[in-house]
């Protein structure tokens, strides 16, 4: 549970994701993320759907979303990129939209964009079980399973790769696995858990 202390501030949060709250607090519901008519075209061309209302006032706001565990992002003028279902809660004054992700969307069964978070501030991001920070670097790319992927920040390029999982070593795979390779500069959130993925297996 996170629990945001507020001073006549304001957040943008996951629809529905409040759960309690103290003081004097107004709600309202946001079309497409926040950005206006462009970013919400865009999520309905893409897919990529993120309910959001924006909570403000004097008190404290608990935000929660099906017990997942969450991770703070601080950001300091630096772009996150993370996965729409994922994100839980950012500092009004954050900047949210869409970008290209290439074959890695289409993979997943949820478009081909993903979600980005820019500015200055903290966001908030979802795991399912305790996430892991890799850092990756121009000697040490990352691959990283589609379904294990949280976000990511950094002067990193994602690269959409066949490759074999553990589960085609056991014998439990139905074929070849994707993988996305990460090069650059950067950090890669990743949970201990897979979400279901469409062309995770072909």
């Amino acid at each position: 549970m996170l629990a945001v202390d507020m001073t006549g501030d304001a957040v943008k949060a996951k629809n529905g994701s409040m759960v309690a709250y103290d003081g004097q607090m107004t709600f309202k519901k946001m079309s497409g993320g926040g950005e206006g008519l462009r970013g919400m075209v865009t999520r309905r061309l893409t897919g990529e759907q993120m309910s959001v209302m924006e909570v403000r006032g004097k008190g404290t706001c608990y935000f929660a979303d099906r017990a997942t565990e969450i991770n703070l992002v601080a950001l300091h003028g630096e772009k996150l990129h993370v996965e729409a279902s994922n994100l839980l809660c950012t500092d009004a004054g954050l900047r949210t939209g869409t970008t290209f992700t290439g074959l890695r969307g289409a993979s997943q069964g949820n478009g081909l964009f993903t979600t980005t978070v820019e500015g200055t501030g903290q966001a908030a991001v979802m795991s399912d079980g305790p996430a892991i920070v890799l850092r990756v670097s121009p000697q040490y790319p990352l691959l990283v399973d589609p379904g294990a992927y949280i976000a990511h920040t950094g002067s990193l390029q994602q690269h959409f790769q066949t490759g074999v999982s553990f589960r085609t070593f056991m014998g439990e795979g139905s074929g070849e696995s994707f993988q996305i390779r990460f090069e650059g500069e950067g950090l890669v959130y990743v949970q201990p858990s897979e979400r279901s993925t469409v062309g995770g297996e072909i």
